[in-house]
């Protein structure tokens, strides 16, 4: 440094002079992009020195600070010499004491010490400051101590750190200070990095940390961001770290801090394809350089390309020069005639952009292909080990048996295997996307074995990147869609239409299941068997929708799902009925001698099906004038009894559970009455919660005129004048209590009941239909089968808060949902929040959560509704 000159405007100004020295070569193409980055980690590394023997000599009462030795590991792109001009450095500090020194008194001198790097670094001069000095990777963030012993950075990495901060790990370089003492933090935490791998949830980790940065940019900017946004150095950067991390555990030759070198040694290695490591290495230079030029023009921190016309013609004959041994970065014109600069430029950042987009195909699946592949190659081949882990760390449980099904799919000279050969790549992505890629790759097989020979369907999935998309994000997440999906795997077809995945009106299903059962009028298992493939399109149709959250809003989804298999159920009871009907009649050799009528109950008669949902039922039937009520009885049981026969037949699409047990006394009494004999019943003998069960009784099939006179019948019950008696309210009270008591299966976590459970549907729906017993008689608007509508009309009473309403919702609405997506996931009805982390994760994922935390999340988002909306139900159903 200059004589007489302050040393930090001395240093500032040399920083400055080796800037503009390498800037000179850099922008006459004597010095490549690589060289450009590595020299201004260099540069970087040697002001750290300087600025650390500045904070030595600033330091006051130096001479009598307690003695220590500090380390400054470099870490990011200093710490892969791969810097850009205006970037902050990112650094972490590692101190001992010196011999047999307190470590107390060393770290307060070793945290000044570090303290007044960064401020040198960052200090106003003559000459400008120098560049931000960034200690955050370091343990805890800004939470944590500015400088730790090796001991105590040993200590919080092997039992506190997360995913990203080994991967941060793969960067550290010892630059500055004690390089001994550097140097030892490197050899300590260079084995840790390698196993990260291992460690539990480490693939949810890394799709969350990627989620995580793409969703910190506005719209606007994604689009121009060359760091961050999609198609973006960080993608590359991303990508390549993390097939380090996965093969570097057994292959040293891997383990470079840099992304150039990384990427070069992975395609030596046989990781990646040379040409796409070449093809990512191009436009990771070029990003690189149009960042620099970005940088260089007034010398600040962007990664945003501008909109500017004149600037990006700027960039754009700047980026002409030759970059050294590299090939230009534009082809010159065949015509000779050079066209708009900023034209050119954009062309040839968006044609980068979309090779890098493509990133996962390229650099993680096609090898995994290559690593079954039966074909004569040049090509280095992933080993089967090698392809297990990468299938493993990208989230496949599995990994020998996807090898099997991605070695079944592509085996061979088939036309269908080339076309399978060039899809898989971005399939087992999307199934590695979502919560369940084994099971997708598993469904997709059989889809695929099944629809072999038909023409149409790898043409649907070639040509329709959506439909690919769509198929394998279902398969991936829902073994209940797959299911259904895969008893008949020509419905593929409906992922590639938007107006197929919206649900059938009411009146088109009823249509076309008519139609079906018309063409079997003498055989009534072949007509129910047609209304149940019928109905098993529709599901697979809903629950696709659903899982893809085309259906809308969450509150408007649930409606929506609901209303639809609510539709579902009824038009394929209604087919059915007329079925039966027409078998007994045969069998009598006369219409049956009665009017019948099926009434809905339960969550059929509130329009809230899901997913689980039997078709609760009370079956009605009136016998016609003169005719003897035995054989008029007779004829409603045998209707009755084919009708639920028929919906259970065995056969490969879903049964119809149709259960009656609502019906007065239950499974002892009769399985159908008559309309007098229901009315006798509810006047004599029947409980107030039967009552109650009454509010949400509605027609869903057969004679209209009687399920018009049942509803009448019925309203006296359900709607009592003058509301509940006191009485009544504690019968009902109890009943409440004591399914609460009893009901919940031993061994369970009642708070994570979602039905029965504290705060669960059940508590929310007492809750309203008190509010309905109570005032319904005087106020029209409460007199709904539908929870929902029930609610906001008590709310428009004035009987249910506002504020009140919304808890109450809050819970129900993330209940429902719950019990939905468990079937999805599973296949199968459940009440409560599963106790596995991977199935609540799976449940979780589908919801919406994003991958990381999500089981957690999803449980004390759960965990607080119900409590929110059980303080509610206390006060105002026990009171």
């Amino acid at each position: 440094m200059a004589a007489g000159r302050e040393p930090t405007a001395a240093l500032a100004a040399a920083y400055r002079r080796r800037l503009l020295h390498l800037t000179a070569r850099d922008l006459t193409g004597a010095a490549t992009v690589d060289e450009v980055g590595e020299e201004l980690a260099d540069i970087a590394a040697a002001v750290l020195e300087a600025a650390l023997a500045v904070a030595r000599a600033e330091l006051p009462g130096m001479p009598d600070a307690a003695p220590c030795r500090l380390a400054v590991v470099a870490m990011g792109k200093c710490g892969g010499r791969e810097l850009n001009y205006a970037s902050d450095v990112d650094v972490i500090f590692v101190a001992e004491p010196v011999k047999d020194e307190d470590e107390t008194a060393a770290l307060t001198t070793a945290s000044r010490l570090a303290a007044g790097l960064i401020g040198v670094c960052a200090r106003s001069t003559p000459e400008g400051s120098i560049f931000p000095v960034d200690p955050n990777l370091r343990p805890e963030g800004r939470a944590g101590p500015l400088v730790r012993t090796l001991a105590s950075h040993l200590a919080y990495y092997e039992r506190w750190a997360k995913t990203w901060e080994f991967q941060a790990l793969l960067k550290a370089r010892p630059v500055a200070g004690d390089m001994p003492l550097g140097q030892a933090y490197a050899d300590t935490f260079g084995p840790l990095v390698w196993q990260a791998a291992r460690r539990e949830h480490f693939v949810e980790d890394v799709q969350a940390m990627r989620r995580r940065v793409e969703q910190s940019l506005p719209a606007r900017q994604a689009g121009r961001e060359l760091k961050l946004g999609p198609g973006g150095l960080r993608d590359i950067e991303f990508a390549v770290q993390l097939l380090q991390l996965v093969h570097g555990r057994t292959d040293e030759t891997l383990r470079s801090p840099a992304t150039l070198p990384a990427l070069a040694a992975l395609a030596a290695g046989g990781y990646v394809g040379r040409a796409d490591a070449d093809e990512l290495g191009a436009a990771y230079r070029f990003l690189r350089r149009t960042e620099h030029l970005l940088q260089l023009n007034r010398f600040s921190r962007t990664h945003t390309l501008p909109e500017d016309p004149a600037v990006l013609r700027r960039l754009g004959r700047a980026m002409r020069f030759n970059d050294g041994p590299n090939e230009p970065w534009f082809q010159p014109s065949v015509s000779g005639i050079r066209s708009d600069p900023a034209a050119e430029f954009d062309e040839e950042w968006r044609r980068h952009a979309r090779q890098v987009r493509r990133l996962h195909e390229k650099l993680f699946y096609r090898p995994l292909l290559d690593a079954v592949a039966r074909l004569p190659s040049e090509a280095a081949r992933l080993t089967p080990a090698e392809a297990r882990a990468r299938l493993e760390a990208l989230g496949y449980v599995d990994p020998a048996g996807a090898l099997r099904h991605i070695d079944a799919l592509t085996s061979g000279v088939s036309r269908r295997a080339a076309i399978q050969r060039t899809l898989l790549p971005v399939l087992l992505g999307w199934f590695a996307d979502a919560a369940e890629p084994d099971a997708g790759l598993l469904a997709f097989r059989q889809v695929s074995e099944a629809l072999g020979s038909s023409p149409w369907y790898l043409r649907l999935l070639r040509d329709e990147t959506k439909a690919a998309e769509r198929m394998a994000h279902v398969l991936a997440s829902s073994r209940y869609a797959a299911g259904l999906l895969l008893r008949a795997p020509e419905a593929v077809a409906i992922f590639g239409n938007d107006a197929e995945l919206k649900p059938r009106s009411l009146t088109g299903l009823r249509a076309e299941m008519t139609a079906a059962i018309q063409r079997y009028e003498d055989d009534a298992e072949a007509a129910v068997t047609a209304v149940r493939s019928v109905r098993r399109r529709e599901l697979l149709r809903t629950s696709a929708a659903d899982v893809l959250g085309v259906t809308g809003p969450v509150g408007a989804a649930l409606a929506a799902t609901g209303e639809a298999l609510t539709d579902i159920t009824r038009a394929s009871l209604q087919a059915a009925l007329a079925v039966a009907l027409r078998k007994v009649s045969a069998e009598l050799r006369h219409p049956p001698s009665t009017r019948f009528a099926v009434i809905a109950m339960g969550r059929f008669g509130g329009h809230e099906c899901g997913y689980g949902s039997d078709a609760d039922v009370l079956f009605v039937h009136d016998p016609l004038p003169g005719r003897p009520e035995k054989e008029a009885s007779d004829a409603a049981h045998a209707v009755a009894a084919e009708l639920r026969r028929l919906l259970m037949l065995p056969v490969p699409d879903p049964a119809l559970i149709v259960d009656a047990d609502l019906r007065p006394e239950g499974r002892q009494g009769p399985l159908v009455r008559t309309l007098a004999s229901y009315r006798a019943y509810y006047r004599r003998w029947s409980a107030p919660w039967e009552a109650q069960a009454l509010l949400r009784a509605e027609p869903a099939a057969g004679d209209e005129d009687l399920g018009a006179r049942f509803t009448r019948m019925i309203a006296e019950f359900r709607y009592p004048l003058d509301g509940i008696s006191p009485a009544a309210l504690r019968e009902i009270r109890r009943i409440k209590a004591r399914m609460e008591a009893e009901r919940i299966p031993r061994g369970a976590d009642r708070a994570l009941h979602v039905k029965l459970g504290p705060g669960g549907l059940s508590d929310v729906e007492w809750t309203v239909q008190l509010l309905q017993l109570q005032h319904a008689h005087a106020l029209p608007a409460l007199r709904t089968t539908r929870t929902g509508a029930a609610m906001d009309a008590a709310v428009q009473a004035g009987l249910l808060a506002a504020g009140d309403a919304l808890q109450l919702t809050a819970a129900w609405e993330l209940a429902a949902r719950i019990r939905n997506a468990i079937v999805l996931v599973g296949g199968r009805p459940g009440d409560t929040l599963p106790a596995r982390h991977r199935e609540l994760t799976a449940v979780a994922r589908l919801l919406g959560y994003l991958p990381g935390d999500a089981a957690q999340a999803l449980e004390q988002d759960y965990r607080r509704a119900a409590r929110h909306a059980r303080a509610v139900m206390e006060r105002l159903f026990y009171g």
